[in-house]
């Protein structure tokens, strides 16, 4: 694996209802619970990755201990009846029809956690596009601790403008067939993927190692001297961080023994290429809950210079179905969302309040109906800016982008066992 992404020992159902088996991102809808209570009414006691996840709309609820408890023991019931069928040294082609229509294709295998570092400032070949929020880490450090197996919803970006490393795959699908093919359920369009013989495993990892080329990385970018950035963390930076925490506390309770070869060493991600049409960056929204509203607006006008004077950073901010356009002048971030999120983070710690981050324009609207919400919709980031902003500066601001609607993320489909 020498660009710290290669193929994977990859584990799928030998025989269940697919579409029932695919659910969304654990870290989806958390502010919808009636989603989740619709998904568990459509899958009800058929095999599902609902019952390997802890979406986590419930981190909060009472029970949550049992959740794990029954993801663990669900887990082991799988392995240990023969539910999967095991793919050696895989890597699986991916072709997703989002909701709008567009295809989203990409290649399933293993992240090597020795070469991603989330910490702002990082220097390795993997890294998150956004500030990690530590606090995010230890609800699913609980869930993986005890876990057999993984399941991904990490999506990983590569800057191929030439598209050399995922569409030369499509051929595969002229002398095979899907290993999966179905729709998937609340109007997550449908995905089918493929499994890559040894000669296109081969050819796409010298593409991969063609653009790890570190002389090149820096000619693509006018800069000088700068480590190669091959892969950008587009979603799921938190699972995969979660990923890195475990292996990490696995290697440090076993010192000095050789894990080169642990199965925690690696992590399941969807590669997928920055330029393909159907991804889209979309800014994620904000709904800060439990404020005195009109004092939350006062203070946001003194410390960010909010007023009707256009300026390069604004954001729209919704009380009561009423919307007001706000722009920024007192501004501490280079993004719209950097200056309005340090504001919230300091009303909140001396106020008191939450904040939730949303997928949606809509969604925001709807929720700031009740009182003591606010909502805040922001412009949407350019995706040219990506690569070059995390090269140069390091991270965005937390929850800066989402790689298009909520329906549209990845849905958990292969899993890998991480224990020996």
């Amino acid at each position: 694996m020498n660009t710290a992404f290669g193929a994977a020992d990859i584990l799928l159902p030998v025989k269940t209802d697919m579409e029932k088996w695919a659910v969304a991102a654990c870290d989806q809808y958390t502010g919808e619970p009636e989603y989740w209570a619709r998904v568990e009414n459509r899958v009800g006691d058929s095999p599902s990755t609902l019952g390997l996840i802890l979406p986590e709309v419930y981190l909060e609820e009472t029970d949550v201990d049992a959740r794990i408890d029954r993801i663990h023991e669900n887990m082991r019931g799988m392995l240990e009846s023969g539910f999967f069928r095991y793919y050696s040294n895989a890597m699986i082609y991916v072709e997703r029809t989002q909701s709008d229509g567009m295809v989203r294709r990409g290649i399933v295998g293993a992240i090597d956690l020795e070469q991603y570092d989330y910490h702002v400032g990082s220097s390795s070949s993997v890294r998150a596009t956004e500030a990690t929020v530590a606090e995010r880490i230890p609800p699913r450090l609980k869930v993986r601790m005890g876990a057999q197996i993984e399941l991904p919803h990490v999506l990983v970006l590569i800057d191929d403008a030439e598209r050399t490393v995922i569409d030369p795959c499509k051929e595969i699908r002229e002398r095979t067939a899907p290993i999966y093919d179905t729709p998937l359920m609340e109007g997550g369009g449908k995905i089918r993927g493929y499994l890559l013989d040894d000669a296109q495993k081969k050819r796409v990892e010298a593409a991969l190692e063609k653009l790890n080329d570190n002389d090149a990385f820096n000619r693509k970018y006018g800069i000088s001297g700068y480590p190669t950035l091959l892969y950008a963390v587009g979603d799921g930076n938190h699972s995969l961080a979660t990923a890195k925490e475990y292996y990490e506390r696995l290697k440090a309770a076993n010192p000095g023994k050789d894990l080169s070869d642990h199965p925690a060493r690696y992590a399941l991600a969807e590669i997928v290429n920055l330029h393909s049409r159907a991804i889209r960056f979309e800014a994620i929204q904000r709904i800060v809950m439990g404020v005195d509203t009109e004092k939350f607006m006062r203070e946001a006008e003194k410390k960010l210079g909010l007023n009707g004077e256009l300026s390069s950073q604004r954001f729209i901010a919704v009380v009561n179905g009423s919307e007001r356009l706000c722009y920024i002048h007192n501004r501490t971030s280079e993004l719209s969302v950097g200056s309005l999120q340090d504001f919230i983070d300091e009303y909140l710690a001396k106020n008191g309040g939450k904040v939730d981050y949303i997928h949606g324009a809509d969604v925001v609207k709807q929720l700031s109906k009740k009182e003591g919400n606010i909502g805040f919709i922001l412009p949407d980031m350019q995706k040219t800016e990506l690569f070059p902003t995390v090269i140069k500066d390091g991270a965005l601001p937390r929850k800066t982008f989402s790689m298009g609607h909520a329906a549209d993320k990845r849905f958990y489909m292969e899993c890998r066992k991480i224990v020996l």
